[in-house]
């Protein structure tokens, strides 16, 4: 009887096992091409056949690093052209077919566990129960079998063997057990502000597909431009805008890699350029000046427009989830806004009564646009600051908090959401918020900061929320806002984002103390592409 050293590595700590084994060397079988020797013509007893003996496995150094591997003795797996991708089921075609492409493979469509297999393969599995984004990645006898409960998860297995790949040339020896701290792990930019190609945005979500992010949102409805094709609305469209038909070209590449798109039409403030075209919808004070953005809510007419295009972008964004905005509308920052627009605070009494106010219509305005978009059986979510204390119109119960910030009106500590049952997404601006031209006090945020101080419950500043509110908290979101548009290039854009994404899915996907030093973090960055 030999022994073989079997080690787990999880959450970054090491725990020895000894197992076992007979008829070996300890290690596994020999890699592909070695060969069996033949036993003596006579009686006498075969000659042992010749092993190869191989070290101990290390974990895999992806990003993000993976949360457990069980390591083993063996030749690992290396692609070699003409070895085969075959998948059990018809739904990992799309997979199969990504994943040969990518490693020089051969994708040879479904095959039964049992059936035509060979040495080499990567087999693609559906299987099991649990978090449908986990995988069982298990590498052994010179071949990869990568198994999960639904599609997602296996194609997250493929993206930790193609970064293997990249990086060491193959996949260690040994079984791979991973899944996402937080479902929601996200990328937003402000194509509004600053048009960006449908090349570039391409270019980004193959980024976020190899990282493991799962959702792509898209603000491209401001005050200075709005930036994709409408038939319900031509006059609003900015000259240069995205055609439906290349926003449909970037959903479905989206989804080819497990990223749902989230829309954002910003109401009722950040209209900016849908009132260009509809003077008449923009909102005045009790002097007549014009509020930069706003648009009059106590018209029939302002919901009628934004009504419009919600439903007209429904069919184009198919996916579960839509940012409504609701922040910053300028009519609540006046000291007294039931005398500085009288027409909303004559709308507002006329709703609800004497003690009706402003903010009692703005969150009225901001539950109709809900029943508009819950219409296309979608999950609704809206900036912080659209939420407001002390009204007697309360906000739908099935909003989501995107938490960006405590110091716009309105703003509350992320606890009263919270506690008030409410589950959050994390958008801390302090972190997570990419502006250009860096106004206002924003300073363009760094991979390291992030990878050493933030976590998903840090949701305000730089001090985390109670560890009980840990499951309210779906994930966050790294954003991209482009208030000075011109202070950088698009080009520049994606090197001045590529370190603190790498930083964010690393704590979404494990919000723990890194294993890493920041210093071995860059280098696997820069190895990993």
């Amino acid at each position: 009887m030999a022994t073989a050293f079997v080690v787990t590595v999880a959450l970054g700590t090491g725990i020895g096992v000894w197992a076992a084994t007979s008829g070996g060397d300890g290690g596994a079988t020999a890699g592909r091409g070695a060969r069996s020797s033949a036993g003596a013509a006579d009686s006498s007893p075969a000659a042992p056949t010749p092993t190869r003996s191989y070290p101990l496995s290390q974990a895999p150094r992806t990003i993000p690093a993976v949360r457990s591997h069980t390591a083993a003795r063996g030749p690992g797996w290396r692609p070699v052209r003409g070895e085969r991708v075959v998948v059990s089921d018809a739904a990992l075609a799309d997979e199969g077919r990504l994943t040969a492409g990518e490693l020089g493979l051969t994708y040879a469509g479904q095959k039964a566990a049992n059936e035509d297999v060979r040495p080499g393969d990567l087999r693609l599995d559906l299987g099991g129960t649990g978090d449908p984004e986990s995988y069982t990645m298990t590498v052994r006898g010179g071949a990869v079998r990568i198994t999960g409960p639904a599609d997602a998860g296996v194609f997250y297995g493929t993206r930790t063997l193609k970064q293997e790949v990249r990086g060491a040339g193959g996949a260690p020896e040994g079984v791979v057990r991973d899944q996402p701290a937080k479902p929601v792990r996200g990328f937003m930019l402000d194509i509004a502000r600053k048009p960006f190609t449908a090349d570039w945005i391409e270019s980004r979500i193959k980024e976020l597909g190899d990282l493991k992010f799962n959702q792509l949102g898209l603000h491209f409805s401001d005050d200075q431009g709005f930036r994709i094709e409408s038939t319900t609305h031509p006059e609003i469209v900015s000259r240069d805008h995205l055609t439906k038909a290349q926003v449909k070209q970037i959903v479905d590449l989206a989804a080819g890699r497990h990223i749902q798109v989230v829309p954002e039409i910003d109401s009722p403030g950040h209209l900016g350029a849908v009132l260009a075209a509809h003077p008449d919808l923009q909102l005045r004070n009790a002097r007549g000046v014009a509020t930069r953005g706003a648009v009059d809510i106590s018209q029939d007419a302002s919901a009628k427009i934004v009504d419009d295009l919600l439903d007209e972008y429904a069919d184009l964004f198919p996916g579960p989830s839509w940012n409504l905005g609701g922040d910053e509308y300028q009519a609540l920052t006046a000291a007294d806004p039931q005398a500085s627009y009288p027409q909303l605070a004559d709308a507002a009494r006329e709703a609800y009564g004497a003690s009706g106010t402003v903010a009692d219509l703005t969150t009225n305005w901001l539950n109709d646009r809900a029943d508009t978009v819950r219409a296309h059986d979608r999950t609704l979510r809206a900036w912080n600051d659209g939420f407001f204390r002390d009204t007697s119109v309360q906000p739908a119960k099935d909003l989501q908090v995107a938490y960006w910030t405590g110091k716009e009106i309105g703003a509350r500590p992320p606890s009263e959401y919270l506690s008030a049952g409410r589950d959050v997404i994390n958008y801390n601006d302090e972190y997570l918020y990419y502006v250009l031209g860096e106004p206002n006090t924003f300073v363009y945020p760094t991979g390291q900061r992030i990878y050493q101080q933030w976590t998903p419950r840090v949701l305000r500043g730089t001090t985390a929320v109670a560890a009980r509110y840990d499951p309210q908290i779906l994930g966050g979101s790294f954003a991209v806002w482009c208030d000075l548009a011109g202070s950088q290039t698009q080009d520049q854009v994606a090197a001045g984002i590529r370190m603190p994404l790498r930083a964010v899915i690393q704590k979404l996907w494990d919000p723990g103390t890194p294993a890493l030093s920041w210093s071995d973090f860059t280098a696997l960055a820069g190895r990993l592409g």
